[in-house]
């Protein structure tokens, strides 16, 4: 689906329409899901059918159908620029020291 496309309500919806599938999916009624949401089961009806859209009962619903960690999906966690991993990793040897490790070691060691 090209999201682009459709008009702010037509994408309202498909929302709604994805979120009924995925609540027959699991067999759970409208008034299941609202009682499990803390909702009103007009509420998840006109959730459903696009009339009526609210963040906060989005993600009351999706916690009632445990399926919060769509929303990585939706939002994925930014991941830093190279910049940012450059300071990260901090200053990487690039070369070994003239001492070799025996040496470095046994210092101030005597020698026997």
């Amino acid at each position: 689906m090209t999201w682009y496309g459709q008009s702010d309500r037509a994408i309202l919806r498909e929302i709604g329409a994805r979120v009924r599938r995925r609540r027959l999916d699991r067999n759970i009624s409208q008034q299941r899901l609202a009682e499990i949401a803390g909702l009103n089961r007009t509420t998840v009806s006109e959730f459903e059918r696009g009339s009526s859209a609210s963040l906060l009962t989005l993600i009351q619903i999706l916690r009632a159908l445990d399926a919060l960690d769509e929303l990585d999906t939706f939002l994925a966690e930014p991941l830093p620029s190279p910049l940012q991993l450059a300071r990260l990793k901090g200053k990487q040897r690039r070369r070994a020291s003239r001492r070799t490790a025996t040496e470095s070691d046994h210092e101030g060691e005597p020698e026997w």
